[in-house]
Parts: structure tokens; sequence; C-alpha cells
């Protein structure tokens, strides 16, 4: 990810957070222009009333960020504990604290211990780098990850790169602005004219987004712009200006969407699309109301397709607001269903319902009332949100590598979630006890620390009720990200990596650090899991890959045999063996193996009743649709015509070789959402695709 050149960004712990990053510092090296916009609740936290005022201005040199603490509705104590903060940064960066702004984020109503955030700025300042994760990470209250964007654009035949890190999960409802988002740029542009670049971007994006309807007191977006690109400086509402207004609303909607989804406790995006409004901000808010309504929220969350809450919601608005508009003669689709059409439709509602478990829900709504059209982001409404915001501080836990994460364990579902998913799982308890499972994770679910805890609460859950699982998992996206600083390797076809010795010793040692992380979780409820290399006791024997063109893929290899008397000696004796995908040659050599199919070959070879793949998607999908179930036969025929491509097709192979030798059933189902192995195993509709063989 590109950031402009110019700015350093550093994270460190003050002590607001016990032992989190809490306190970001983002500065410029030379004078920035500077624009903002805010919350407009009235009971505004200090630092907002502090910035606001001040901007849009020139000259502006850093932003220091606190969370833990919103410093908000401390009266006039507040006001002096910014004046401390920006006095000690100003003094640590040796320029004017005119230049320098803060913004805070964190529980309503304390005191914000300014001396903690002055002690610790001198080692802020003395780790600033041009790397922003750690800075985003500091400003994390809720957030189960960090989210950053970055775009490159042509700005008056120069190379202009804007992008943004922001925090945000909860009491988000916003106008003009929404959590703590800071955008930065090296495009030359005048204060003013950025600020109106800034308020079209945030009118189209981030108001539009809501999680709870409730609004903060603290939302901030700042951008800064430093100039250094070297372009005409844009100073009017030109050509250059659309083009960098435009990049802002692009930027601003990946980050709205990204927030959305990472709503607190939520289990899936929602997106609405209101089109055919007599106004622009009609159709805004009608859009904003439909996807902020408690009743279409809960009826996403439970995959209930109720379109009726839709159209109420829309007659609702209008009538409260005097809009001329006539919900009855209105089009109503979700996920691409067409429910209502002035008239209810036939549809088909289990179809829907299994369209409504995949991550994002996409509500349509056509007026039929004029010519213009908004889209609005949010989330379900999920029991954990009412958990987490009834019982706020217990539901938070510190993450392995520091912010706060919220606590997705099973125990803490309802007793009535509970009992209901536990009838339904007792007849699939008492036929997997003492089969064996190979669980392949990977993709979306190595990726936010709470589903990693809610993976391994299912895998301590299938082990617990009888299911010997085994878990094998490749690099994922931590993977791909260690090579974005030592510079991507080179692929063949698009997906082949050709893996040198030293890129083998990366790949070894973040799949170390991935099992070490597993076992580490797994275990932490009583000594179940065993990490394992596939060197370890010759567990996967492989030799060289050699493709059929002859291209050398360097240290890639092809596996040749899975040591199963080994594995089945761990998992006879209660163990959870966890398995990466590096193989060992006849004479000592390292590989770098396929952990899709390493999964299907330990699978085979401990003859599993059952191999999962956590992946990127839903399942196996048709024209939009999730297959609920397919035979080995139709599978092979969907991937023979094209219709499976890249990693999919491979992930296809290695699900057909399973098949072939003896394991009964492959499930593909959906990493980005918590419980799915849970939901998949042990309900009677699934939410994935099985995939057995031919009868």
């Amino acid at each position: 990810m590109k950031w402009p050149p110019g700015f350093r960004f550093a994270g460190v712990a003050c002590g607001i957070k016990p032992h989190r990053p809490d306190l970001a510092l983002v500065v410029s090296d030379v004078d920035a222009a500077c624009a903002g916009a805010f919350t407009v609740n009235r009971a505004k936290a200090a630092p907002v009333v502090d910035a606001e005022h001040r901007l849009p201005a020139e000259g502006m040199r850093a932003i220091v960020i606190n969370s833990g603490n919103a410093n908000a509705l401390t009266g006039s104590e507040g006001l002096q504990a910014v004046s401390e903060v920006l006095a000690a940064t100003a003094a640590g960066l040796g320029v004017a604290a005119a230049q320098v702004l803060s913004a805070s984020t964190g529980v309503i109503g304390m005191k914000l211990p300014a001396h903690k955030i002055v002690v610790a700025l001198p080692k802020c300042i003395e780790g600033l780098s041009g790397e922003p994760d750690r800075a985003a990470e500091a400003i994390m209250t809720t957030d189960t990850t960090r989210k950053l964007a970055s775009r490159s654009i042509t700005v008056g035949g120069k190379d202009v790169t804007v992008a943004a890190l922001c925090k945000g999960s909860g009491m988000i409802a916003p106008q003009l602005a929404t959590t703590i988002a800071l955008i930065v740029t090296d495009c030359a542009i005048t204060a003013e004219v950025l600020d109106d670049a800034l308020e079209a971007a945030t009118r189209q994006t981030f108001d539009q987004l809501t999680i709870d309807g409730d609004m903060s007191t603290n939302d901030s977006v700042f951008v800064l712009a430093n100039g250094l690109a070297g372009n005409r400086c844009i100073d009017s509402h030109d050509e250059d200006y659309a083009t960098l207004a435009a990049c802002l609303v692009d930027l601003l909607d990946e980050l709205a969407q990204a927030i959305a989804a990472d709503g607190e406790g939520a289990t899936k995006r929602i997106l609405t699309l209101v089109t055919g409004a007599p106004s622009e901000d009609i159709a805004r808010d009608i859009a904003k109301s439909i996807t902020g309504s408690p009743l279409v929220k809960a009826a996403m969350f439970g995959g209930d397709p109720n379109w009726g809450r839709v159209l109420s919601t829309v007659g609702s608005r209008a009538g409260s607001q005097g809009y001329d508009i006539d919900p009855a003669n209105a089009e109503v689709t979700i996920q691409n269903i067409v429910v209502y059409d002035g008239a209810p439709q036939p549809f088909d509602r289990a179809a829907l319902r299994a369209k409504l478990r995949e991550p994002e829900v996409v509500i349509d709504v056509e007026l039929r009332s004029g010519e213009l059209s908004a889209r609005a982001y949010g989330c379900d409404l999920s029991y954990d949100y009412v958990k987490l915001n009834a019982d706020y501080t217990s539901l938070l836990v510190e993450a392995p590598g520091g912010g706060i994460a919220k606590d997705d364990r099973l125990g803490n579902y309802s007793p009535a979630f509970k009992r209901a998913l536990l009838v339904e799982a007792l007849s699939y308890i008492s036929r997997f006890r003492g089969k064996r499972c190979v669980i392949k994770y990977g993709g979306a679910a190595m990726v936010r620390d709470s589903l990693k805890r809610s993976f391994c609460d299912d895998v301590l859950l299938l082990h617990s009720v009888g299911l010997a699982p085994i878990v094998v998992h490749g690099g994922g996206p931590e993977l791909a990200k260690a090579f974005e600083k030592y510079g991507a390797r080179e692929l063949v076809d698009g997906m082949f990596p050709v893996t040198s010795a030293d890129e083998l010793l990366v790949v070894e040692r973040v799949t170390d650090q991935i099992n070490a992380e597993l076992v580490s979780q797994l275990n932490r409820r009583g000594p179940h899991a065993v990490g394992l290399s596939g060197k370890d006791a010759g567990l996967l024997r492989a030799k060289k890959l050699v493709r059929g063109d002859g291209r050398d893929l360097g240290q890639v290899g092809e596996l040749v045999a899975v040591n199963h008397v080994f594995l089945e000696s761990l998992v006879s004796q209660g163990y959870i063996p966890v398995l990466s995908p590096i193989g060992i040659g006849p004479d000592g050599e390292t590989y770098d193996l396929d952990s899709d199919a390493v999964a299907a070959e330990v699978a085979r070879g401990v003859k599993a009743d059952k191999l999962i793949y956590l992946s990127n998607v839903a399942g196996v999908m048709d024209a939009g649709d999730l297959v609920s179930e397919l035979t080995a036969s139709e599978l092979r025929t969907k991937l023979e015509a094209g219709v499976m491509t890249g990693g999919m097709a491979l992930k296809a192979a290695a699900i057909l070789h399973a098949l072939g030798g003896g394991v009964r059933a492959v499930h593909l189902i959906d990493g980005r959402a918590p419980h799915t192995m849970v939901a998949e195993l042990f309900t009677d509709t699934g939410v994935g695709t099985i995939i057995r063989p031919d009868a």
C-alpha cells in the first residue's frame, strides 16, 4: 500500500489503555494545508471544540490522537488537557503549537490523563516512520482490525498519492464526519478548496454510514496536503479539483464499507441503494433510514427476508418528513431477488434465506418518484451488539498484537441461542463422535482477531463433542503482507509462486508464527493442541515440483506422502495437530507446499469423515447463488468447463482428490463470518457448500 512522501507515523502505548497502543502521531515534514469535518453533536469533545474553529488552515504539521479516553464532557479541564498535549507535541517536533491538532476517542466523561501522553511523546516521536500500521492500531477502540486505504492518481501531469487511516466500529451515525479518520496526500491544494473537497466526499460516504444510530461526541475527519507532488496548486474547482475530489470519494467509500463490516457485533455488512427519488437528499435520507432500522438490521442478522420492514421504513420516513413518495408503487430487491414490485412478488424463500447468510446484504429500492439516487452503509444487529454495549468493559479483551478486540467466545452468546443450537446439534454430535475431521484454515478467517478466536472456539467445540480435528494452515494474508516488505514473489500463470531459498525462509518464519499463535489460542483452555511443521517426524514427504512446461518454481514442492501413523498417534491421545505446509525432501531439503493440497492428502491419509475448507467466499456460487450441495461429478464438470479459475480451481482439484481417496464429505464455507464451522456441521441447513462422492 503506497503512502505519500513527507509524512511519518507512530503509535505507542502511553498507559491510557493497559499494555496496548493508545497514542498515535502523524507528522508532515513540511507545512501542509489542512481541512476537517466534525461531529454536529452538541456535546462536543474538547479536541473537537479546539480543532473545528481552527480549520481550514495552512501551515499545519502534526495531528496527535489518543484512544481509550474521549476527553468529552470534561469541561475546562478537558480543554486544558488539549493545550498541554498540543504544547508538548509541538515542543518535541520543534514546531509551533498552532501547527498541531489533536483528537481523542474512547470512554466519555473521564478526565484525560494528559501527563501520560506528555511522558510518552518522546518515544512516539522517536518511532516516527513511513509505516502507518502502528498509528492505525493505536487509534482503535472496539475495532477488530486496522483500517487503511490508498489511491494513486495523476493531477496536472504529476503523480499524486492519497491515503488514509481510520477507526470506527460503534456509536456511528454521523453528519459531516464519522469516527476518527486521517487522510494524507502530497497534492498541492489550498486549505479552503481542500475543505470543499472533503465536505463533498464525506457527504457521499461517511455521512451515509450508520452502525447504531448514535452520534459520537468525537467524530473527526482530517486531511493534510503537503504539496510535495509538485503539481500546480489547486485553488479553484477546476479539472484538477474534480480529479482529487473523485479520488477522495472513492477512498472514503472503501473506508466506510470497512467500518460497516467491522460494526460492533456485526456478522454481515448491509448496503442499501435507493433510486428513483425526487431529490438526492431524500434518496440519502431514505437509504440511511432503511440501513439503520433496528427491525431491518435484526431481520438481516436472522436471515429473514422480511421485505415488509423495508417498505414500512420508506413509508414511515416519507410520512414524517412530508416526502411525495408512495411506497406501494416501489420495487424492492434483496440480494438480486425481486420481492415486491407494486405488489408482493413470488420468490424462493429458502433460496433468499441462503443468500442472506452471505457476508454482504444488498437491498435495492426503486421509489419511482424521480431520477435521483443514493446509497447507505451499515451492518446487521446481533446478540453481540447488545452484549458488548450492555457490559462494555467486560467484553473487551487485549488482542495478542495490541489494540482492543471483541470477545467473541461462544460462552458469551445468549442462553436461548445456545439452547436452540445444541438441540439441533445433538443428532449430528452423536453421528460424528470418534470421526476424523481435517480443517484447512486460511483466507479471511486469519485476518480479524475476532474471527481467529471464533475459529479456535469452534475447533475446541468439535474436539469436546468427540470429533477429532486436525488443522492445516497456510501463510494466508500474513504471508502476502510479509512479501510486501521483501518484494512480491514472481507468479507463474498468475497464481503459482516461484519461491527462492531466501523467500522460503520468509515463508517458514510466517507459517511458524501463525502456527504458534493458533496453538496458543487453542491451548488457552487446556493442553489440547500440538504445533507441527511438515518436516517434524517426516510428516509431509515432498519432492521438487516439476512443471510440464519445464518452468522452475524454486523451492516449491509436490507432496509425496503423509506420515498419517504419527498423526493418528497424536489424535488417539486426544491432541489436536496443527500442521504448517512445509515439506521435507529425500535429502532433507525444505519445500513450500500448497496448503489446500496438503489438507486433502492428510484427509485421505487419516480416512477423514469430513474435510473443511475455510475460504473467502460463501461456497460454490452459480450465477451469484450459493450452491448448497454438489456431487464430485458436478464439481468436476464445473472445473472442466472453466467455471472455476485461479485459486478456486486449485481448491476444487484438491477437493476431488480428497473425495477420490475415501473422504466422505468436503465442506467449502465462508471464513469471513464467525462460527461457520459449527453452523455448517451441526445445523440442518448449513451455511456453505457440501461436496459428496458420487453415489
